[in-house]
C-alpha cells in the first residue's frame, strides 16, 4: 500500500523499558525536513509489516537493494544510487525508526527483527533482488536475510560491513552501554542536544576515518538532531547481537564481496580477510584512501566495483 508523500507521519515508539514514548513532535516531517531530501523525486511511502516505510526507487534493469547502516538513512546513497540506476532498478529504504520510516510500539529492532521487517517490505513491493548492498550494520541485516532464505541474491556486497562481533573491550561494553542510553529518552535527548553543536557532529563523522562534503554533513546533522531517529539508533545498537550470525556464516550461499575502506576507524579492515576464511564464496576489494563512509566519499569507485562484478559474470 502506497501513501501520498505529502501526508505527515507519526512515530509511536517503545523503549527497552517497555513503556511507550511518543515523539510525534520530534518526528522528521517530510514536508519540512524532507523538502530538499536527496533524490526526493524518487521517494514514496509504503505500508508493510506494520510500518510506514520511506523508500526510494529509481532506474531500470535487475533489482539491487541498498541498505544503510545504523544511524544513517537513504541520504547516504544520494550519489551512489543514481550511478547504479543506469544499470539497475535501485530500491533503497530507510530502516525502521531511521529517517522517515516510523516504528510502532511493538517493533523489534534486533538483527532478526530488522531482517523480518525488510522481508515484509520486499514482499509488499513484489521484487527479488539479484544484488544486495549493505553498509556497516546493513550488511549484517542482508547477510541474515540471505542465510534465512528471505532473499536469494547472486551477490551480497558488504561496504565496510559490521558482520563479525566486535572483539576486545569494545565487544564487552558496546551493547550494555547502548542499552543504558536506550532505557529512557534521556540518551536520545542528550545526544540531540550535543548534535546542535556542528563541531561535535564533525568530530563524530571524522572519527569514522571518512571525510564527507558539506552536504553530507548537513544531512547527518539533520538526523542527529532528531530525538526519534536517535532513539531508534540507540535501541538498534542495544539489541544488536552478531554471535549467532557469525556461527551461521558458513551457510551463506551468495557470493560475499567486501569493499573495504582501509582508513575505516569504525570496523577493522582486517575483518574482510577474516570473512574470506569463513565464507566459502567470498572476496574483497581495498579502497586505500577511504574510511567507513567510503560510498559517500567516492561513490564512483564503489559503483565501478559493483558493475564489474556483474559484467565479469556475464
Amino acid at each position: 500500500m502506497r501513501d501520498n508523500l505529502a501526508e505527515k507521519t507519526t512515530n509511536p515508539y517503545q523503549s527497552l523499558s517497555g513503556h511507550k514514548e511518543f515523539y510525534d513532535h520530534d518526528t522528521l516531517n517530510w514536508d519540512v525536513e524532507g523538502q530538499d531530501w536527496p533524490n526526493r523525486d524518487h521517494s514514496e511511502f509504503i505500508h508493510a509489516g506494520g510500518l510506514r516505510w520511506h523508500v526510494q526507487k529509481m532506474g531500470h534493469g535487475p533489482y539491487i537493494l541498498l541498505i544503510h547502516g545504523t544511524g544513517a538513512s537513504t541520504h547516504s546513497w544520494r550519489e551512489l544510487a543514481p550511478l547504479l540506476a543506469t544499470e539497475f532498478t535501485v530500491v533503497a529504504p530507510d530502516l525502521p525508526g531511521h529517517g522517515f520510516t516510523n516504528v510502532n510500539s511493538s517493533h523489534d529492532l534486533s538483527l532478526q527483527g530488522m531482517a523480518s521487517a525488510l522481508n515484509s517490505l520486499k514482499k509488499e513491493m513484489g521484487f527479488s533482488p539479484c544484488i544486495v548492498v549493505g553498509h556497516s550494520a546493513g550488511a549484517a541485516i542482508l547477510t541474515r536475510m540471505a542465510i534465512d532464505k528471505m532473499i536469494c541474491p547472486r551477490w551480497l556486497v558488504s561496504l565496510n560491513g559490521a558482520i563479525l562481533p566486535l572483539g576486545g573491550l569494545p565487544g564487552v561494553i558496546f551493547a550494555p552501554l547502548a542499552r543504558l542510553f536506550a532505557l529512557s529518552s534521556f540518551g536520545s535527548r542528550f545526544f540531540t542536544w550535543r548534535a546542535a553543536d556542528e563541531q561535535v557532529v564533525k568530530r563524530l563523522l571524522s572519527g569514522t576515518g571518512s571525510h564527507i562534503d558539506d552536504r553530507g554533513m548537513e544531512l547527518y546533522m539533520k538526523l542527529f538532531r532528531n530525538p526519534s531517529h536517535v532513539s531508534a539508533t540507540l535501541n538498534m545498537m542495544a539489541n544488536w547481537d552478531l554471535h549467532s550470525l557469525r556461527k551461521d556464516l558458513p551457510f551463506l550461499e551468495s557470493t560475499l564481496t567486501s569493499i573495504v575502506g582501509m582508513k575505516d576507524k569504525t570496523i577493522p579492515p582486517i575483518d574482510a580477510e577474516r570473512l574470506c576464511r569463513i565464507v566459502h564464496k567470498s572476496k574483497y576489494y581495498q579502497l586505500d584512501e577511504l574510511g567507513h563512509l567510503a560510498h559517500e566519499e567516492d561513490p564512483k569507485a564503489v559503483a565501478q566495483i559493483i558493475s564489474h562484478l556483474v559484467r565479469k559474470a556475464e
